[in-house]
């Protein structure tokens, strides 16, 4: 795969050593064996024309491709964070730069900053919402496009998991010495919207807000994704809240909202006649409905595993009919078109097997494009840690501190949670209540999830984000919060005195500057947002 690669200085360059930078991507070097020296000539000649490549701004050290990448370790960060997971693994941003105006390309300094052990790194920088195979890439770069809702993931090339550094063929190797650094890189998407700054998320520590993008050539030389075909890897991010009154639940993908109302409250048992409590409800997603640029609403019935079809499916659609009958004479504007459909218990949003996700899928999902907003987005800030925000517990005998270091708001309506927790013992403990949620909920593996914020004035409740991974059959849910099992299994065993930084994705409101925020066993906070 052709190099990004400079063109100032090529026609002095030896041929020899532009044809090593010619390389496919993948396990092999391109030699220039007589049957490719034709086409090898032409890309030369190219070139040598100033045509067809990528500037590049010359590096003082070796590109980070190379065995030496960790030569590199005094370039300036514009952004740095530690890992959740493993101590003495600092992680920073040393090149963000964005090319032909579409893609982005990340270098990561890893370096491991204790005296004693050699720290592993492929593992941990590997993305775990994707097969990986043999895991020695440094896939999981990434960045957060908030205003699009989608995490943004390293190209995927043919024959290859990443277009990103590979402990193998660069050099790397698995571990990373005491005192020394490696850097490491991936092409990706650039996110939308040409910002000036980002946020770059991987998966070993809370992501790095408001790193600048430089539009200039970037330092080293790097695979050019519109050389073969490459995949892009996104994943949406979907941000779920719901009524504290367990009334609905809302899904917000950042293009379509999805309420689900629930048929407890809108309907008696095995009825499709609207209760008086219904109207309360449905006058808030008619609001919605008003709101957005919709022409067409689509209202789906749903109904539990109890029953069965015969029972079900009429039942689900008379319910659905009901729904956008009340709706359509809610509404304060015309031109709306409702697609209706009754599904019975086909297409479950949660498990069966329990009394709460049969609860959660009795309902109504009324599916529109998401409402625009009435007020400019907030401009993202990087605000002083908050402080005093702390709670206690116990684990396995053993104190157990939490200190929140802050709530801040992104764009696109998103907020950033961040917050330590800390042992305070003498002994090591493990800590497992971050992922002891309710029995519905259902992840890919188990995270942070324990974590709620509230806000009381509208008694409406926010739920860590998720991120949607297609299937063959369906769809896999990670959190976009810190993992704690997979190759990231020991997060939550602490060591006397070891401290940990863990992070959540919530949507926020825009009608309020504080939250009651609620983490696992701790006391309740009221958190501004920074």
């Amino acid at each position: 795969m052709r190099q990004f690669e400079s063109t100032r200085d090529q026609p002095h360059r030896p041929r020899s050593r532009i044809m090593t930078k010619l390389r496919h991507f993948g396990h092999q070097t391109i030699s220039p064996t007589p049957g490719r020296m034709l086409a090898l000539s032409a890309v030369l000649a190219f070139a040598a024309a100033g045509c067809g490549v990528l500037p590049k701004k010359e590096a003082a050290s070796p590109p980070p491709t190379s065995a030496a990448a960790s030569g590199q370790g005094t370039r300036p960060a514009l952004a740095e964070t530690r890992s959740t997971m493993t101590e003495n693994l600092k992680v920073e941003v040393v090149g963000l730069n964005r090319v032909k105006g579409k893609h982005l390309i990340a270098q990561i300094r890893l370096s491991n900053t204790g005296t004693e052990k050699h720290l592993p790194w492929p593992g941990e920088m590997g993305d775990h919402t994707r097969p990986l195979g043999e895991i020695k890439w440094a896939s999981g770069i990434g960045v957060l496009d908030a205003q699009a809702r989608t995490w943004l993931l390293p190209y995927k090339p043919a024959g290859s998991p990443c277009l990103c550094s590979d402990r193998d063929r660069d050099g790397l190797g698995r571990f990373i010495d005491p005192g020394q650094s490696i850097t490491v890189y991936a092409v990706l998407p650039a996110p939308s919207g040409n910002p000036a700054t980002t946020t770059i998320v991987t998966p070993v520590a809370p992501p790095m807000l408001n790193v600048p993008i430089n539009d200039e050539a970037p330092t080293g030389d790097f695979p050019d994704p519109d050389t073969e075909p490459v995949t892009p890897v996104t994943r949406r991010l979907i941000l779920p809240s719901e009524s504290l009154d367990k009334s609905e639940e809302t899904a917000d993908d950042g293009k379509n909202l999805q309420v689900n109302l629930s048929s407890d409250v809108l309907f008696a048992v095995g009825k499709a006649t609207l209760t008086p409590k219904a109207r309360s409800v449905l006058t808030r997603t008619a609001k919605l409905i008003d709101a957005s640029p919709a022409t067409v609403v689509t209202v789906a019935g749903h109904a539990d595993s109890s029953g069965n079809d015969a029972i079900n499916n009429p039942l689900s659609l008379r319910r659905a009919q009901a729904v956008q009958h009340a709706l359509s004479a809610l509404l304060s504007r015309n031109g709306i078109r409702f697609q209706t459909e009754g599904y019975g218990s086909r297409r479950p949003l949660y498990s069966n097997d329990t009394d709460e996700g049969k609860r959660r899928n009795r309902r109504v999902t009324v599916t529109f494009p998401k409402p625009q907003p009435t007020t400019p987005a907030p401009t993202a800030t990087t605000p002083p840690a908050a402080t005093g925000l702390t709670g206690t517990t116990k684990a396995d005998g053993q104190p157990i501190a939490m200190e929140i270091t802050g709530l801040r708001r992104l764009p696109g309506d998103l907020g950033l949670l961040t917050y330590k927790i800390t042992n305070q013992g003498s002994t090591e403990t493990w800590f497992r209540d971050l992922h002891r949620t309710q029995d519905w909920e259902a992840y890919k593996y188990q995270a942070a999830t324990n974590v709620r914020l509230t806000d009381i004035a509208t008694r409406r409740q926010y739920l860590p984000g998720r991120l949607k991974v297609p299937t063959d059959n369906d769809a896999d849910f990670y959190c976009a919060c810190t993992d704690v099992s997979g190759v990231r299994i020991s997060t939550e065993k602490f060591a006397p005195g070891q401290t940990r930084e863990f992070w959540n994705l919530f949507a926020l409101p825009d009608t309020t500057d504080t939250l009651n925020v609620k983490i696992g066993p701790f006391r309740d906070l009221n958190v501004p947002i920074q």
